[in-house]
């Protein structure tokens, strides 16, 4: 067996590995690795080699995990389609933003497909999510349910109807996290797969502005306790575009960072907030707002 069938060998049991942890306490630690053995396996190989290693690996799974096979393999399969997306892509040279967006779309489409699968099943995914949150508040510690909003009832009718959004979060974290590790992975071996732009230089469309102003703006009209699809729509768009905003300030402290010549430290500073005061981020959003409407950055060149 050569060398590349052994690395072949060594990622599909890396990807059983991770499957496997499922019935563990590691899969907290492994659940965002899911795809990145899979998309390295599939471009490491041709179609033939992935599908024979890929089954070789289900097989493994299903023969160790008993009762729960069936589960974790049904996981893999859901995982399957933007691994392909992404693998097919990196073979073709493909750019780092069209990867990730294609993927993240895939991963989307395959999760509203999934809800829309359980509706016409009987299953009704809202209402079973909207259970689930109410028995872990409930049985949550304490001091957990202190730092919750004292009107819990509307705080999980919220986080059920942005549920849209916790989808869009969901794809772009896991193909993020597979690009971002997968790539440097790969490059490693010697394939050369292109990366997305740094920080310092995303920038989003300046119609994003008048989206975020025209939300605002409704939202100060709306009735936030309301049911109306209105206001559903307003809130996932609000809880979509104020993290796209205080993600657009973040690259402006890069970019000033970078151009200054200052310790990158800033930046970090400022994410650590974000992540631990959550609400900084609307404050932090609107510098994302005056970066993308106003030639800010214009000015910092100018000075130098």
């Amino acid at each position: 067996m050569g060398r590349a069938s052994w690395q072949r060998l060594l990622w599909s049991f890396v990807s059983a590995m991770i499957l496997l942890s499922f019935m563990t306490p590691f899969i907290i630690f492994t659940i965002s690795f899911l795809m990145i053995p899979l998309v390295i396996l599939y471009v490491r190989s041709s179609t033939r080699q992935f599908v024979i290693y890929y089954v070789g690996s289900l097989l493994f799974v299903y023969l160790l995990s008993a009762w729960v096979g069936s589960v974790l393999l049904a996981v893999s399969f859901f995982f399957l389609p933007p691994v392909l997306v992404m693998g097919y892509l990196y073979k073709r040279k493909a750019p780092a933003r069209a990867v990730v967006t294609t993927a993240s779309l895939t991963l989307l489409a395959e999760s509203l497909l999934s809800l829309v699968i359980g509706y016409l099943v009987g299953m009704n995914p809202i209402a079973k999510f909207k259970q689930f949150m109410i028995n872990n508040l409930s049985s949550a510690a304490p001091e957990l349910r202190a730092l919750l909003p004292k009107d819990q009832e509307l705080y999980i009718n919220m986080m059920t109807q942005i549920i849209p959004v916790v989808l869009i979060a969901f794809a772009l974290f896991y193909v993020i996290v597979t690009h971002g590790l997968s790539r440097w992975l790969l490059n490693k071996s010697g394939e050369s797969i292109p990366g997305l732009r740094p920080v310092r230089e995303w920038m989003l469309p300046k119609s994003f502005v008048w989206f975020y102003l025209i939300a605002f703006a409704a939202d100060l009209l709306i009735n936030p306790n309301s049911n109306t699809l209105t206001a559903m729509l307003l809130l996932n768009l609000l809880s979509l575009l104020v993290p796209l905003f205080a993600i657009q300030a973040i690259g402006f402290l890069f970019f000033i960072t970078h151009t200054n010549k200052w310790n990158r430290v800033l930046p970090i500073i400022a994410i650590i907030l974000l992540i631990i005061l959550s609400p900084f981020f609307f404050a932090f959003s609107l510098l994302g707002v005056f970066d993308v409407a106003f030639p800010i950055r214009e000015r910092f060149k100018k000075k130098l």
